[in-house]
């Protein structure tokens, strides 16, 4: 892009232009319309989508920060702010997203050659190829470094067997970051990291139904499954730093989503107040008339605020420190505590509605509401469950010693 000298406005300007030329007339109508297609929830993303996410991949915009040789946007703090205030004025929801933008490629850029970061990052910058990762194994969850799916060096390729489980979007994926196990003599020192082609021989997904009814996670198993030399990320046997630090942008990622909100559902939610007024409703003086959940719903709100604000600066310290810390597991456990409590209000103000599967008898808010809150229950154990987090922060941050 062309450097404003930085002269910010010129560049909000520039960003209104393009807005106005590519932005689709459809979405800014319904900007709900984009919900469930920027989520990965559509089977078919629709002509209008598919246009809206090819014109921020050629600009690069949807990865604003990325560097630029890549495809990325290249922008600056300040232009990437501008950019996303503009696209919020605008209803624009960002059409590049998943696990190759929030995990794999930031941590890609810091820990990856020259070579795999031209031949992996532009897929990811302009969202045509899906990632998904191969961390938790049926033995090795909370002590992932258990894990054992092997990667034998059989000279010209690695030959991978093992299976992988809550392998999130993995019957979608192009390609799986994938830890696997090179050294059987040492634990944490005989962990790898291997780039696996989803399509390759030998690659099978199972979808696991969950109690809300989606299959968001899979069993991934391998079976001499051939990845070539070239994609061994990161040095022999030297895999488990590069996965400490990709689960610091995972734990970063998800906490970010956790308290903003329901994000992403093709169904809009009605906030906590909205539904604690609609079904509960208010006294003569205006105000919520059961008082102990007027109560609760307002710690709540008072949590979720400050754990937003805590967010935007750890954010803003992370961009200054290059890159996210072990803060990130005060986060995310903060973040699934939030999550959980103000799906579970929501439920709870719509009362005997708020307990509906399906039926006549409930609206589709209602029965989103009650599958959104079973489906909140994960939030506590994926990306690092919150007692393993809590560890992180003891060891890592306050720097207490281990229990004797």
């Amino acid at each position: 892009m062309a450097d404003f000298g930085g002269d910010t406005e010129a560049f909000r300007a520039e960003v209104r232009t393009w807005l106005d030329e590519n932005f689709p007339e459809a979405f800014r109508r319904d900007p709900a319309l984009q919900a469930p297609m920027a989520a990965g929830l559509a089977d078919d993303e629709g002509p209008d989508f598919k246009a809206w996410k090819k014109a921020v991949g050629d600009k690069g915009w949807g990865t604003p920060t990325w560097p630029k040789e890549y495809g990325g946007g290249g922008l600056s703090r300040a232009e990437a702010r501008i950019l996303h205030e503009e696209m919020a004025r605008v209803g624009a929801r960002n059409p590049i997203g998943g696990m190759g933008v929030m995990m794999f490629g930031p941590t890609l850029i810091e820990y990856g050659s020259e070579e795999l970061k031209r031949q992996h990052l532009p897929g990811i910058i302009k969202g045509e190829v899906r990632w998904c990762q191969g961390y938790s194994e049926p033995g090795a969850g909370s002590d992932l470094a258990g894990l054992q799916t092997r990667a034998e060096d059989k000279g010209d390729h690695w030959l991978v067997n093992g299976s992988k489980i809550w392998t999130s979007g993995a019957n979608f994926a192009d390609r799986c970051f994938c830890l696997v196990r090179t050294d059987t003599s040492k634990k944490h020192e005989g962990i790898s990291f291997l780039l696996i082609d989803m399509t390759a021989p030998g690659v099978e997904t199972r979808p696991i139904q969950l109690i809300n009814g989606t299959s968001p996670f899979c069993e991934t198993f391998f079976t001499d499954v051939k990845v070539p030399k070239d994609q061994l990320w990161g040095p022999l046997n030297g895999g488990w730093t590069i996965a400490k630090r990709l689960l610091q942008h995972e734990r970063d990622n998800i906490s970010a989503g956790l308290g903003g909100g329901n994000i992403g559902q093709a169904t809009p939610l009605p906030t906590v107040i909205e539904a604690a007024r609609d079904y509960v409703g208010v006294n003569e003086t205006g105000r919520l008339a059961d008082a102990d959940l007027r109560r609760r719903i307002t710690d709540h709100l008072m949590e979720a605020r400050a754990f937003q604000l805590t967010v935007r600066r750890a954010a803003d310290e992370a961009k200054s420190n290059q890159g996210p810390s072990a803060v990130t597991s005060i986060m995310k456990y903060a973040g699934a505590k939030v999550a959980q409590d103000r799906n579970e209000l929501l439920v709870e103000a719509m009362g005997h509605q708020g307990f509906g599967w399906e039926g006549d008898g409930y609206s589709t808010p209602e029965i989103t509401a009650f599958r959104t809150m079973l489906r909140s229950k994960a939030n506590s154990i994926e990306g690092g469950t919150s007692e393993i987090n809590l560890n992180v922060v003891s060891k890592r941050v306050l720097g207490l010693p281990d229990p004797k």
